[in-house]
């Protein structure tokens, strides 16, 4: 895998059609609790339309879905989101946002099957809502990524070494700080994660 470039040399591809740079494929999952902002980073920054597989939420879904905190979320996804990133250095990433529920749990390790790694975002305002997707990312073995979607609203009183407590992160664990409804910001977040990829990549072929 080629090292990761900063979020300026990203270069979109024109229409549908991959790069002709293209060298690394990579399968990425971005992962996180309901509500907390996959599709809208998968919308920031993918050169192809993105594919959503969203439905409005219902009263049937009322006792399920918790709104703590994200009372304004009229959707969910159900499936996937997908979408497409091309990076300088010949690396595109496939995007897959996962369901945040526990009831779509069955579609893990289907989604998850041939990804490299994800990037887990988490809303600081309910940090207790991403035990369960960080518990399904660390059972299936994946290298991941924190980014902390910076909410309006959001404390901004929590230092770095609080946070990694409350996630129980191990230390080699990227976290970071981004706005998911910008582009830059979303890039440089998967960056970090693709840093982790290539470091992981490099101490197991040592």
């Amino acid at each position: 895998m080629a090292s990761a470039p900063s979020s300026t040399s990203a270069s979109p591809a024109d229409g549908i059609h991959l790069p002709d740079t293209a060298r690394d494929l990579v399968k990425i999952l971005v992962a996180g609790p309901f509500g907390v902002g996959k599709t809208t980073l998968i919308d920031s920054v993918s050169e192809i339309r993105p594919l959503h597989t969203e439905e409005h939420l219902s009263e049937a879904s009322a006792s399920v879905d918790d709104l703590a905190g994200v009372r304004d979320k009229t959707t969910t996804t159900v499936a996937i989101d997908f979408g497409r990133v091309s990076l300088a250095g010949g690396v595109v990433l496939y995007l897959f946002g996962t369901p945040g529920q526990e009831r779509f749990r069955s579609l893990w390790d289907d989604i998850a099957y041939g990804a490299l790694g994800a990037l887990v975002l988490v809303d600081s305002r309910r940090i207790d809502a991403s035990f369960d997707v960080l518990g399904l990312v660390e059972e299936s073995g994946l290298p991941y990524a924190v980014a902390f979607n910076a909410f309006p609203d959001a404390p901004r009183h929590y230092g770095e070494a609080q946070l990694r407590r409350a996630l129980d992160l191990e230390p080699g664990t990227p976290m970071v700080t981004c706005d998911a409804r910008d582009t830059n910001s979303s890039v440089d977040a998967l960056l970090a994660l693709v840093d982790h990829l290539i470091a992981t990549q490099e101490a197991v072929s040592r």
